[in-house]
């Protein structure tokens, strides 16, 4: 067996492996014979044929197995000795010869490899790169808390109605001057949601008992599926009843916000974890803050990317044999050709990034364990109940979330990469020189946008 690698512009390789029999005969000869010990041929008992009949059965898909075996095996170990940071996966060379299985003589195989260009990715105390802390003002408090007050709050019954209040009414609808018209009971309406201003005024004051004649194609012009929704009839069917209804108050509720007081603190947070209006508004202010960080640690990342794109400068890339393995990829897709072209240079500017990162790791020492990917699905799941106002989910039942997480295979390269960018930003935080700034939440969310 005989490999070279060649490489002269550094980034298109060719490597060259030329096999002799001798290779690969022991592993085709052994897997005859276990061949020929199963083979049931009629007129021989089992394991009896005589091998010439076998190896003219089998033997050249055989041998195609046993080389194709022995090619990868000592292709990836010459990628993994000679340290070739190859991109992609080997493909079968434009420069491959006919070959003849059928033969005894040398065989030798040609492969184009893509090769990573050679660069340095480093940073130290002389990088100077920004680092934004949002500020946390009494406004985004006050929101929070009206935030806890509303989830914490309840419907209560009233007399009389008020828009300004969001009341909801409950009552009985006739259809007005129809023989077996529509009657619908205990039908909920929301008067501040009718488009119609006419036909909202009719509501204004009502009060316990009162009868409302209103029409409600006309308060929802626009809107057959809201109409049928209130009638209880198909959307169709709308048409059939544009007239006249009475609406007869049967019960007003006002949602009222919870107080703010010691039972909507132990509601929030747990009894007993906070003691107080202020304590109530420094919790609140810490859960913010912390949800500021992760964000303000994500622009950094973007940052440090386009700090190292910079200094690194523009890399070259072996793009006919990227363009192949990005094909041969994406083989089954019909636009493959079309979907090559458009994904190309965005693919090539995220794999620039990815060797980058690669090497502010490997500087870094960072490793990833089982712990990190554990800590990495908790954040996210306490990330998505704290979305639904649940800031006190309790540990155990986040780390039942997160094991759940874990289990699934389709989370598992996101949480990797998630567990390296936390890991990685901690890292260069106390690499770089970070050039503080505070920033409000308004121009900060504008500054990503314009990214």
């Amino acid at each position: 067996m005989n490999i070279t690698f060649e490489a002269p512009d550094k980034i298109n390789g060719l490597m060259t492996i030329t096999l002799e029999s001798a290779d690969y005969q022991p592993e085709v000869d052994k897997t005859l014979k276990d061949y020929r010990k199963r083979a049931n041929i009629p007129g021989f008992r089992p394991g009896q044929a005589p091998m010439g009949m076998i190896k003219r059965q089998f033997g050249t898909s055989v041998k195609v197995d046993a080389v194709n075996k022995i090619l990868g095996e000592k292709l990836y170990d010459y990628v993994r000795e000679n340290k070739i940071q190859m991109l992609g996966e080997p493909l079968p060379s434009e420069q491959q010869e006919a070959l003849d299985f059928e033969s005894d003589k040398p065989m030798t195989f040609k492969f184009d490899i893509a090769v990573a260009p050679e660069f340095e990715a480093k940073l130290s105390g002389k990088d100077k790169i920004d680092y934004y802390n949002i500020t946390v003002d009494d406004k985004m408090i006050d929101q929070q808390v009206e935030m806890y007050q509303s989830r914490a709050g309840q419907y209560e019954k009233v007399e009389q109605f008020d828009a300004e209040q969001r009341d909801m009414l409950k009552g009985d609808l006739r259809e007005v001057g129809k023989d077996g018209g529509i009657e619908v009971s205990d039908a909920v309406l929301m008067p501040q949601y009718i488009k119609v201003e006419d036909q909202k005024k009719l509501f204004d004051g009502c009060k316990l008992g009162d009868i409302i004649t209103w029409n409600p194609r006309k308060a929802y012009p626009e809107s057959d599926v809201e109409v049928s929704s209130l009638l209880k009839i198909q959307k169709e069917d709308v048409k059939d009843h544009e007239g006249d209804f009475t609406f007869q108050i049967t019960e007003i509720s006002r949602f009222v916000k919870a107080e703010l007081n010691q039972a909507l603190f132990d509601q929030t947070f747990g009894e007993g974890t906070v003691k107080g209006e202020k304590e109530f508004r420094e919790k609140i202010a810490a859960i913010i803050s912390q949800q500021f960080k992760a964000d303000a640690d994500y622009k950094f990342l973007l940052d440090v990317r386009a700090h190292m794109e910079k200094k690194v400068g523009k890399l070259e890339f072996p793009e006919a044999i990227l363009k192949r393995v990005m094909k041969n990829n994406n083989k089954d897709r019909k636009d493959v050709e079309e979907f090559v072209e458009k994904n190309f240079e965005a693919s090539i500017k995220e794999l620039g990034w990815h060797l980058i990162k690669e090497q502010l790791v490997a500087a870094q020492g960072i490793q990833i364990d089982d712990n990190d990917l554990k800590q990495v699905a908790k954040e996210a799941a306490r990330a998505q109940f704290a979305q639904y106002g649940m800031s006190n989910v309790p540990d155990e039942y986040l780390d039942n979330y997160a094991q759940e997480m874990l289990k699934k295979r389709e989370n598992a390269d996101g949480l990797v990469d998630r567990a390296v960018d936390v890991k990685l930003t901690a890292a260069l935080k106390n690499v770089v020189k970070l050039n503080e700034k505070d920033i409000t939440l308004e121009d900060f969310q504008k500054m990503l946008q314009e990214k």
